[in-house]
């Protein structure tokens, strides 16, 4: 995977769309991550702008959701799925419904294991893909509840730095 010209999607299950995410900047990729920074799409009262670090061996993405004043709003977790074409140099992050998220003060909070349900009577996905997401929501938690959630914020501390300088 080459970090010049890498086209970035982002795939949703519900509701059903495919964002490419043209304004995102990718501050490193390599075969096992990317580092993206970006502000949002829609913007939210709490949200403004943050990084990304897609794990693509793990099976999810961990983002550092922040304020407008550089404050961290939260760290938010995707299950997804990553579908790469190499001769178009294109990466498809497919969200799988089931995020977790951390607030600062450590509170951390499973959400929209509905959507997953929903999304497995609609048919949106097949079993495989089900159970990918349940396996790759379980070995993020095993991160979060073993106290080694750091490892996974680490390499956004780091490129969140150098990309300030």
């Amino acid at each position: 995977m080459e970090k010049e010209n890498l086209i970035l999607y982002r795939k949703r299950l519900i509701p059903d769309e495919c964002v490419l995410l043209k304004d995102d900047t990718i501050l490193m990729c390599d075969d096992e991550m990317i580092i993206t920074k970006w502000n949002t799409l829609r913007p939210k009262r709490d949200l403004h702008h943050g990084y990304s670090c897609y794990f693509l061996k793990e099976g999810f993405k961990v983002s550092k959701f922040l304020k407008e004043d550089d404050s961290l709003f939260c760290w938010y977790c995707d299950i997804v799925d990553y579908d790469y074409e190499e001769k178009s140099n294109t990466l498809i992050a497919t969200d799988l419904l089931a995020d977790v998220i951390i607030y600062p003060d450590g509170y951390v909070k499973v959400v929209d294991l509905d959507e997953l349900a929903s999304a497995i009577e609609r048919k949106l996905c097949d079993t495989k893909k089900v159970t990918d997401a349940l396996k790759h929501l379980d070995h993020l938690l095993q991160f979060i509840y073993e106290d080694k959630f750091d490892y996974l914020t680490e390499p956004i501390k780091k490129w969140s730095a150098v990309s300030e300088i």
